[in-house]
């Protein structure tokens, strides 16, 4: 799907959920870009505050260069479609006292900077309140606003996912921690439950005409998005496979790696007779799920691979769903992107290059799927400061002289 382009075109008559809402977002890189992009493509309109230079997601690497040249990574690339940007220098008091004027214009105040820095700003949550009272402050950090131990210290989705215990989780005897091991978990579990909790501010504001604040740690997000980590461990298991009791693990086809989850006995019963073994239900080295662990190595895996050696992943793959067992094909990044069931559920977002480079960028589409909501259009990203003039005439009233002088005196670009 390109950028521009509307889907399920006879749900537009309904227009989108959050028309209307409006969200101003002093964020960066990830963590609460993810969620307002997420806001804008359910109608929000989003007003990016950036420093003068840009949020740091566009020094992320790799990427592509603007029409003026200045570089724009893939972090920023993937999560701030449908966006303005106005540039503003919050170390300035003049900076300071412009958010402070464009807020009570906006439903929602975002921010993701480290616990406490905004307050140290005069932009916390009392501050903007004072001048909205109605506002939903929603803040994203690594440990919440609520006095964590770990306030003081940076992070970002690595951080909070090797404290959650899923690296260590995930690990067999003495094999070395990968961090980020399914791109930012951290942040978008964080970005998730944020839009979580703007919603439910926003529906409760509707109700009672009061505001509040929305405080996301992305380690407490982390933390439920790897449930099993804690639970399991209450209940006396600390690591996944120690002790193994599930086949969870690839097998080899003739063109690559299928993965298949056997975790229930009757799923060992329909592997045994897809593959020859019907014995193996009855053998008593496979009479637990522990059995089928310690022998996947001399028994099972040989016998699927065996079977698996003159078929592709695909073929394997749709024969093992076929019998009711859960198993999918190890794709590679090329195939991810040509994916037939990503197109079909306008899945991938096709961005213009704007330096000339021949293949679109592309971006994750909406997952949200609602029947009276169409998806799309949206637009591309925002350029540095692109709508800094825009956004102060229309919202502060101020013309041309007046915000010549805030360039002039480095309180804004544009």
């Amino acid at each position: 799907m390109r950028l521009g382009e509307v889907a399920n075109q006879d749900a537009a008559k309904y227009g989108k959920p959050l028309d209307g809402v409006r969200v101003l977002a002093l964020e960066q890189m990830q963590a609460l870009p993810y969620a307002t992009q997420l806001l804008a493509r359910l109608g929000a309109d989003v007003v990016k505050v950036e420093a003068p230079m840009g949020e740091s997601g566009r020094g992320s690497q790799p990427g592509m260069h603007d029409p003026e040249g200045r570089f724009i990574g893939a972090t920023f690339l993937r999560n701030n479609l449908s966006k303005r940007s106005v540039t503003v220098n919050l170390k300035a008091d003049a900076g300071r006292e412009l958010v402070l004027a464009l807020a009570p214009h906006f439903d929602v105040f975002a921010e993701n900077f480290k616990s406490g820095a905004l307050d140290r700003m005069g932009l916390g949550y009392e501050d903007v309140a004072a001048v909205h009272p109605s506002v939903i402050y929603a803040s994203v950090s690594g440990f919440g606003a609520s006095g964590s131990p770990y306030a003081d210290w940076p992070a970002y989705a690595s951080i909070a996912e090797s404290m959650s215990g899923i690296y260590d989780y995930v690990l067999v005897g003495d094999e070395v921690p990968r961090p980020n091991p399914v791109g930012a978990l951290g942040d978008i579990s964080s970005a998730l439950f944020a839009t979580i909790g703007i919603l439910a501010a926003l529906r409760h504001r509707d109700a009672t005409g009061e505001g509040q604040r929305v405080d996301i740690a992305m380690y407490d997000s982390t933390v439920a998005m790897t449930d099993i980590v804690a639970n399991f461990e209450s209940l006396g298991k600390h690591r996944l496979n120690e002790p193994r009791n599930a086949i969870l693990d690839p097998f080899r086809a003739a063109d690559g790696w299928f993965v298949m989850q056997l975790v229930r006995e009757h799923q060992l019963e329909r592997i045994s007779q897809l593959v020859g073994h019907p014995e193996w239900p009855e053998d008593p080295r496979l009479a637990t799920r522990e059995g089928w662990a310690d022998h996947l190595e001399d028994m099972l895996r040989p016998a699927i691979e065996a079977w698996a050696s003159g078929m592709t992943r695909m073929e394997a793959v749709e024969k093992l769903s076929a019998a009711g067992i859960a198993s999918a094909p190890v794709q590679t990044a090329s195939e991810v992107v040509v994916d037939p069931h990503l197109q079909h559920r306008n899945m991938l977002v096709e961005m213009e290059r704007s330096d000339g480079g021949e293949r679109p960028v592309l971006i994750p589409g909406n997952p949200v799927k609602l029947s009276k909501v169409a998806e799309g259009p949206e637009s591309r990203v925002p350029w540095v400061g692109e709508h800094t003039r825009s956004i102060l005439s229309d919202e502060l009233g101020l013309d041309d002289g007046a915000i010549d002088k805030l360039v002039a005196d480095g309180v804004v670009t544009g």
